[in-house]
């Protein structure tokens, strides 16, 4: 077992988390999602986890992983219709999809837009920690521009705290008001 880590994510802060492959930053998402067993606290507002039932948790503290899931056939399906289409429309063109992307089977979509598509999942509910597992890796240089503006957009509209797993070290400086370093025995801050 890595660790232990210990570290602060502000409100309405942009942390970013490196490290090399294999070293644990998934797991550590994971675990702060609560999505796999953990030991330790994890305080929102200084509340436990513990003390959310977990799809409340998952709401408030959301993951949008590397490699998305997707279990209906059509796009639109895993969005809830309580959703404001107006709202919906907007963020799928932040990130360069028209409205009829709703229609669109999942097998046709690249991994790229498997993974912008997963963001917007991710934000609908408004959470107020984003965790993000890689969210360009996939992307173009065009693309990527887009989805980091629609997450500064997001961050700064929402107060919302985001901690960005990424390999590129140009992407974390440029995105990162922070920068966390993984290592198995802990967190080195590095200057951004």
């Amino acid at each position: 077992m890595n660790g232990p880590y210990t570290f602060v994510l502000k409100e309405g802060e942009c942390l970013g988390l490196s490290g090399q492959s294999g070293v644990g930053k998934t797991q550590m998402l994971r675990a702060i999602t609560d999505l796999i067993p953990h030991s330790g606290k994890i305080l929102l507002d200084g509340v436990p986890s513990t003390s959310f039932p977990a799809p409340l948790w998952r709401s408030r503290v959301t993951m949008v992983p590397a490699e998305s899931f997707w279990w209906y056939d059509i796009v639109g399906d895993h969005f809830s219709t309580e959703f404001d289409t107006e709202f919906l429309k907007e963020k799928l063109a932040a990130v360069g999809f028209d409205k009829d992307v709703l229609n669109w089977q999942i097998s046709r979509l690249s991994t790229g837009e498997k993974q912008r598509l997963a963001l917007i999942r991710g934000v609908c509910n408004t959470p107020s920690v984003l965790l993000l597992d890689e969210p360009c890796s996939s992307l173009d240089g065009y693309h990527t521009t887009l989805t980091e503006s629609f997450i500064f957009q997001y961050l700064r509209h929402h107060n919302t705290s985001v901690l960005w797993v990424s390999h590129d070290p140009e992407q974390l400086q440029r995105v990162a008001a922070r920068e966390l370093c993984l290592e198995k025995t802990g967190l080195v801050e590095k200057t951004v």
